[in-house]
Protein backbone atom coordinates (compact mmCIF):
# COMPACT_ATOMS: atom_id res chain seq x y z
CA UNK A 1 0.00 0.00 0.00
CA UNK A 2 1.17 3.58 -0.97
CA UNK A 3 1.63 5.67 2.07
CA UNK A 4 2.13 9.70 1.82
CA UNK A 5 2.09 12.86 4.15
CA UNK A 6 -0.29 15.18 2.51
CA UNK A 7 0.80 18.38 0.69
CA UNK A 8 -1.52 21.33 2.03
CA UNK A 9 -0.33 23.96 -0.25
CA UNK A 10 -3.12 26.21 0.53
CA UNK A 11 -5.89 27.09 2.96
CA UNK A 12 -8.84 29.49 1.93
CA UNK A 13 -10.86 30.94 5.04
CA UNK A 14 -12.00 31.06 7.18
CA UNK A 15 -15.67 32.43 5.92
CA UNK A 16 -17.26 35.54 7.38
CA UNK A 17 -20.65 33.68 8.97
CA UNK A 18 -19.08 30.40 8.57
CA UNK A 19 -17.89 28.04 11.51
CA UNK A 20 -18.09 25.25 9.83
CA UNK A 21 -17.38 23.29 6.98
CA UNK A 22 -20.12 20.03 6.49
CA UNK A 23 -19.38 19.28 2.43
CA UNK A 24 -17.12 20.39 -0.73
CA UNK A 25 -17.75 19.98 -4.51
CA UNK A 26 -16.32 21.57 -7.56
CA UNK A 27 -18.40 22.83 -10.61
CA UNK A 28 -15.25 23.27 -12.82
CA UNK A 29 -15.04 26.85 -11.73
CA UNK A 30 -16.27 27.40 -8.54
CA UNK A 31 -16.01 25.36 -5.15
CA UNK A 32 -19.33 25.09 -3.12
CA UNK A 33 -19.15 24.21 0.59
CA UNK A 34 -21.83 23.25 2.85
CA UNK A 35 -22.32 25.26 6.13
CA UNK A 36 -25.62 24.09 8.14
CA UNK A 37 -27.39 27.10 7.19
CA UNK A 38 -26.35 27.93 3.23
CA UNK A 39 -24.51 26.34 0.19
CA UNK A 40 -21.81 28.94 -0.63
CA UNK A 41 -19.96 29.18 -3.84
CA UNK A 42 -16.15 30.05 -3.62
CA UNK A 43 -13.97 31.67 -5.99
CA UNK A 44 -11.00 29.18 -5.79
CA UNK A 45 -8.58 31.80 -7.19
CA UNK A 46 -9.26 35.02 -4.79
CA UNK A 47 -10.89 32.91 -1.91
CA UNK A 48 -13.78 35.35 -2.28
CA UNK A 49 -17.57 33.67 -1.24
CA UNK A 50 -19.46 34.77 -4.59
CA UNK A 51 -22.58 33.43 -4.34
CA UNK A 52 -24.62 31.97 -1.57
CA UNK A 53 -28.09 29.99 -1.09
CA UNK A 54 -29.99 29.83 1.82
CA UNK A 55 -30.76 26.54 1.92
CA UNK A 56 -30.32 23.53 4.54
CA UNK A 57 -26.78 21.63 4.50
CA UNK A 58 -25.72 19.81 6.73
CA UNK A 59 -23.36 17.09 5.20
CA UNK A 60 -21.83 16.11 1.97
CA UNK A 61 -22.58 18.14 -1.24
CA UNK A 62 -22.11 16.89 -4.82
CA UNK A 63 -22.21 18.36 -8.51
CA UNK A 64 -23.40 16.02 -11.76
CA UNK A 65 -22.51 19.01 -14.36
CA UNK A 66 -25.86 20.58 -14.07
CA UNK A 67 -27.50 20.51 -10.50
CA UNK A 68 -25.49 20.55 -7.50
CA UNK A 69 -27.18 17.57 -4.71
CA UNK A 70 -26.88 18.43 -0.62
CA UNK A 71 -27.54 16.29 2.47
CA UNK A 72 -29.75 17.94 4.09
CA UNK A 73 -30.54 15.82 7.25
CA UNK A 74 -32.45 12.15 6.19
CA UNK A 75 -32.55 13.91 2.44
CA UNK A 76 -30.76 14.49 -0.70
CA UNK A 77 -31.19 17.81 -2.57
CA UNK A 78 -31.05 17.90 -6.13
CA UNK A 79 -30.74 22.08 -6.41
CA UNK A 80 -30.54 24.90 -9.84
CA UNK A 81 -26.81 26.40 -9.00
CA UNK A 82 -27.57 29.88 -10.27
CA UNK A 83 -31.00 30.05 -8.33
CA UNK A 84 -30.98 27.46 -5.42
CA UNK A 85 -34.04 26.32 -6.53
CA UNK A 86 -34.78 22.45 -4.85
CA UNK A 87 -36.09 20.74 -7.88
CA UNK A 88 -36.44 17.23 -6.21
CA UNK A 89 -35.05 15.36 -3.10
CA UNK A 90 -34.44 11.35 -2.63
CA UNK A 91 -34.24 9.43 0.51
CA UNK A 92 -30.39 9.84 1.78
CA UNK A 93 -29.08 6.50 2.87
CA UNK A 94 -30.12 5.47 6.56
CA UNK A 95 -31.41 8.69 7.00
CA UNK A 96 -27.86 10.85 6.69
CA UNK A 97 -25.01 10.58 5.87
CA UNK A 98 -21.09 12.39 5.96
CA UNK A 99 -20.01 12.39 2.20
CA UNK A 100 -21.97 12.78 -1.37
CA UNK A 101 -19.86 12.35 -4.71
CA UNK A 102 -21.05 11.91 -8.22
CA UNK A 103 -19.79 9.60 -10.79
CA UNK A 104 -20.89 8.06 -14.12
CA UNK A 105 -24.81 8.76 -13.48
CA UNK A 106 -25.05 7.99 -9.69
CA UNK A 107 -24.12 9.19 -6.26
CA UNK A 108 -21.88 7.96 -4.17
CA UNK A 109 -23.27 8.06 0.12
CA UNK A 110 -20.84 8.27 2.84
CA UNK A 111 -22.17 6.94 6.31
CA UNK A 112 -19.78 8.35 9.19
CA UNK A 113 -20.49 5.65 12.13
CA UNK A 114 -21.10 2.57 10.08
CA UNK A 115 -17.70 3.31 7.91
CA UNK A 116 -19.58 2.73 5.17
CA UNK A 117 -20.31 3.92 1.24
CA UNK A 118 -23.33 3.15 -0.59
CA UNK A 119 -23.73 3.60 -4.23
CA UNK A 120 -27.17 5.23 -4.97
CA UNK A 121 -29.72 5.56 -7.49
CA UNK A 122 -30.27 9.26 -8.01
CA UNK A 123 -33.47 9.44 -9.23
CA UNK A 124 -34.92 7.11 -6.11
CA UNK A 125 -32.63 6.91 -3.52
CA UNK A 126 -32.42 2.93 -4.12
CA UNK A 127 -29.27 2.19 -2.12
CA UNK A 128 -27.64 0.03 -5.23
CA UNK A 129 -24.27 -1.91 -2.99
CA UNK A 130 -22.52 -0.80 -0.50
CA UNK A 131 -18.66 -1.54 0.58
CA UNK A 132 -17.44 -0.89 4.27
CA UNK A 133 -14.47 0.90 5.52
CA UNK A 134 -12.95 0.08 8.75
CA UNK A 135 -12.56 4.06 9.28
CA UNK A 136 -15.26 6.81 9.71
CA UNK A 137 -15.87 8.05 6.27
CA UNK A 138 -16.20 12.05 6.32
CA UNK A 139 -15.95 12.68 2.42
CA UNK A 140 -15.86 11.31 -0.94
CA UNK A 141 -15.15 11.87 -3.88
CA UNK A 142 -14.47 10.41 -7.63
CA UNK A 143 -11.14 11.46 -10.10
CA UNK A 144 -9.96 9.30 -12.94
CA UNK A 145 -11.74 6.37 -12.19
CA UNK A 146 -10.47 6.40 -8.38
CA UNK A 147 -12.70 6.34 -5.57
CA UNK A 148 -11.25 8.50 -2.30
CA UNK A 149 -12.44 9.05 1.10
CA UNK A 150 -12.02 10.97 4.09
CA UNK A 151 -11.59 10.16 7.21
CA UNK A 152 -11.31 11.15 10.78
CA UNK A 153 -10.69 8.90 13.67
CA UNK A 154 -8.40 8.78 16.95
CA UNK A 155 -8.04 12.48 16.19
CA UNK A 156 -6.39 11.16 12.98
CA UNK A 157 -7.54 11.90 9.50
CA UNK A 158 -6.63 10.63 6.26
CA UNK A 159 -7.67 10.50 2.32
CA UNK A 160 -7.82 6.80 1.19
CA UNK A 161 -7.99 5.47 -2.58
CA UNK A 162 -10.19 2.45 -1.90
CA UNK A 163 -10.94 -0.41 -4.43
CA UNK A 164 -14.34 0.77 -5.94
CA UNK A 165 -15.98 -2.69 -5.99
CA UNK A 166 -14.52 -4.18 -2.66
CA UNK A 167 -13.04 -1.52 -0.29
CA UNK A 168 -9.65 -2.58 -0.01
CA UNK A 169 -7.68 0.53 0.78
CA UNK A 170 -5.02 0.84 -1.94
CA UNK A 171 -2.96 4.17 -0.63
CA UNK A 172 -3.07 6.40 2.49
CA UNK A 173 -2.18 10.37 2.34
CA UNK A 174 -1.48 11.19 6.03
CA UNK A 175 -3.74 14.46 6.89
CA UNK A 176 -1.28 17.05 10.06
CA UNK A 177 -2.12 15.88 13.60
CA UNK A 178 -5.45 17.41 14.72
CA UNK A 179 -6.55 18.61 10.77
CA UNK A 180 -9.92 17.54 10.18
CA UNK A 181 -11.61 16.10 7.16
CA UNK A 182 -15.21 17.27 6.59
CA UNK A 183 -15.65 16.49 2.83
CA UNK A 184 -13.80 15.67 0.36
CA UNK A 185 -13.87 16.89 -3.37
CA UNK A 186 -10.72 16.27 -6.09
CA UNK A 187 -11.02 18.71 -8.85
CA UNK A 188 -10.30 16.35 -12.14
CA UNK A 189 -6.54 17.45 -11.94
CA UNK A 190 -4.02 18.14 -9.54
CA UNK A 191 -5.42 18.99 -6.33
CA UNK A 192 -7.96 17.55 -3.37
CA UNK A 193 -10.10 20.51 -1.75
CA UNK A 194 -10.80 19.38 1.79
CA UNK A 195 -13.39 20.37 4.30
CA UNK A 196 -12.11 21.46 7.74
CA UNK A 197 -14.99 20.93 9.88
CA UNK A 198 -15.34 23.44 13.04
CA UNK A 199 -11.70 25.07 12.04
CA UNK A 200 -14.59 26.72 8.69
CA UNK A 201 -11.67 26.55 6.30
CA UNK A 202 -11.02 24.60 3.52
CA UNK A 203 -7.34 22.65 2.55
CA UNK A 204 -5.99 22.37 -0.66
CA UNK A 205 -3.72 19.25 -0.84
CA UNK A 206 -1.92 17.99 -3.74
CA UNK A 207 -3.14 15.24 -5.39
CA UNK A 208 -0.73 12.03 -5.54
CA UNK A 209 -0.22 10.14 -9.03
CA UNK A 210 -1.05 7.04 -9.04
CA UNK A 211 2.16 4.45 -9.73
CA UNK A 212 1.95 2.06 -12.47
CA UNK A 213 1.62 -1.79 -10.84
CA UNK A 214 5.01 -2.77 -11.22
CA UNK A 215 6.64 -0.04 -10.03
CA UNK A 216 3.85 0.28 -7.12
CA UNK A 217 4.93 -3.87 -6.07
CA UNK A 218 8.06 -2.72 -6.23
CA UNK A 219 8.08 0.39 -3.35
CA UNK A 220 5.96 -2.27 -0.88
CA UNK A 221 9.40 -4.71 -0.84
Amino acid sequence: MKKSKADIIRVLGPFPGSEQVHGVTFDGARIWFATGDGLHALDPNSGIVVHSHPVAAHAGTAFDGNHLYQISEDRILKIVPDTGEVVSTIPAPGGGGSGLAWSDGLLWVGQYLDRQIHQVDPETGAILRTIKSDRFVTGVTWTDNELWHGTWENEQSELRRVDPNTGKTLERVEMPEDTVVSGLEADGGDYFYCGGGPGGTIRVVRRPRTLPESKARDDDH
